[in-house]
């Protein structure tokens, strides 16, 4: 994650927030305005913030919200730093490292408390194990935690990094291997292009990373400025609530779910959407009896915390604490409508 220079990141900032229709005229005077950047475009992941959404949960906290996503996934996190939006969808990793360049940032909620990031070959790859891809290629996004993550995928099966080919695909991660110019891909989310492949009928072996030794992270979680959090966090709480309210309903009602990440992109193919919201529906209602919706573990985040020191991915040690706070989340028994 490198430093982009100040006047790119604001003219970014500014393009993006032009983009994202933010509401104006539309804004009900009885209810105060909240945004949210996305990290990607409406998809299953996002299934509780949509159905909080259209069923008015988050009107009901007196919260009139707008749902955006930038064209840029490392752009939310920035937006949320610079106090240009109140909330953004990142990952665990890119609150670390932002972190460390300084940015105020504070993780608040888990809205996928486990990795989504895999390593799937296809059948046909005649891979069946990670030791079968010495001498292969392997197609990552270039995102440098992610190759950390090959690195500790590698050793584990007692290879280096020197024993594949790595070649660096952006967003072509499935087509380098439906192609066959990659035998494995690093990168796809087990819930989103691992049962798109399946439903096309690729047969792929898809293996999310800390199966093969990356330490446990949340994939998905909401993240604040510090100093909301400490000075001015009510409306944090209220949208939490409201959004862990929206996830029981969709937990519950899957067809009611489907229908929201389908209204909310028009691109999205409704049989493969169907089966993907299926999929990840149980990772997104993440409560406990003993823990409250969007909790996250501050002994895992240490451990991950440690990795990132180990793999050169953070210079500095970090305090886990420090990073999150499950402070803002709903207490007793979410109803789901």
């Amino acid at each position: 994650m490198r430093k982009p220079a100040a006047i790119a990141v604001a003219v970014v900032i500014a393009l993006v927030l032009s983009a994202c229709g933010a509401k104006s005229e539309d804004v009900d005077p009885t209810t105060e305005a909240f945004s949210v950047a996305l990290d990607w475009y409406p998809n299953p992941d996002h299934a509780g913030l949509l159905v909080a959404q259209d069923a008015g949960y988050f009107q009901d906290a007196g919260l009139d919200v707008s749902l955006d996503a930038p064209s840029d996934p490392s752009l939310p996190i920035k937006l949320v730093a610079a106090g240009k939006v109140d909330l953004a969808l990142s990952y665990e990793p890119e609150v670390l490292l932002a972190r460390e360049q300084g940015l105020d940032v504070v993780a608040v909620g888990a809205v996928v408390n486990r990795p989504l990031t895999s390593m799937i070959w296809l059948k046909k790859s005649k891979v069946k194990r990670v030791a079968d891809l010495k001498g292969k290629t392997v197609s990552t996004a270039g995102i440098a935690y992610q190759q950390a993550y090959l690195k500790t995928i590698l050793a584990r099966a007692g290879l280096s990094e020197n024993d594949v080919k790595q070649v660096s695909v952006s967003q072509g991660l499935v087509p380098s291997i439906v192609s066959g110019s990659a035998q494995a891909t690093l990168g796809p989310f087990w819930n989103i292009e691992g049962i798109d492949l399946k439903m096309s009928g690729q047969k792929p072996v898809i293996n999310p990373v800390d199966k093969l030794g990356v330490p446990t992270y949340d994939e998905l979680v909401l993240v604040a400025r510090g100093e909301t959090v400490r000075d001015d966090p009510d409306s944090i709480r209220l949208f939490m609530g409201a959004l862990a309210r929206g996830t029981a309903e969709a937990a519950a009602k899957p067809n009611q779910a489907t229908a929201s990440v389908m209204a909310a992109n028009d691109a999205l193919k409704p049989k493969v959407t169907a089966a993907q919201v299926n999929a990840t529906l149980p990772i997104l209602d993440n409560k406990t009896k003993s823990r409250p919706y969007g909790y996250m573990d501050s002994s895992d985040w240490q451990l991950f915390i440690n990795w990132m020191v180990e793999n050169g991915l953070l210079e500095n040690p970090a305090r886990s604490v420090d990073a999150l706070s499950n402070e803002l989340l709903p207490t007793g028994v979410v109803d789901p409508g």
